[in-house]
């Protein structure tokens, strides 16, 4: 039987339902739908602007980014460890920011990706989440 173990991270934001944060399976480590949330539960990235909720794309990317890197941490790993990763977009428009963003972390040697558009994400100020894989790195060869 493989090693197993769940781990929801002290100073994050709390899951919003029955889930860790990050689940390890031997060296695979599966990263739990991540958001721009942050652990007094405002949002990076949505602000109120004139009585009216903005959105910014790209902060709320840096941000679920940023998240996903201290998670990973948490567990031995960092984003050069990512190998796949699913980002759920509330809007196609939002596409080109999103993808500007993600490039400032990862180029074409970065995990293998996929984005989708939803209908809507777990708070209505949530413009993007991303979950992801990782490969912990072999002990003796840090990332």
């Amino acid at each position: 039987m493989s090693d197993i173990r769940s781990v929801t991270v002290e100073g994050k934001a709390t899951p919003r339902g029955a889930y860790p944060h990050v689940k390890v399976v031997g060296r695979t480590v599966y990263v739990s739908g991540t958001s721009s949330r942050r652990p007094d539960d405002t949002i990076a990235g949505a602000d109120l602007v004139d009585g009216e909720m903005v959105y910014d794309i790209r902060v709320q990317t840096r941000a679920v980014i940023d998240n996903i890197a201290d998670l990973l941490a948490t567990v031995g790993a960092a984003l050069t460890d990512l190998v796949q990763v699913t980002s759920y977009l509330v809007s196609m428009d939002d596409f080109a920011g999103y993808n500007q963003t993600y490039a400032e972390f990862f180029d074409h040697n970065g995990p293998t990706r996929t984005t989708v558009a939803v209908h809507q994400l777990p708070h209505p100020d949530l413009v993007i989440e991303i979950q992801a894989v990782a490969v912990l790195p072999e002990e003796g060869n840090p990332s």
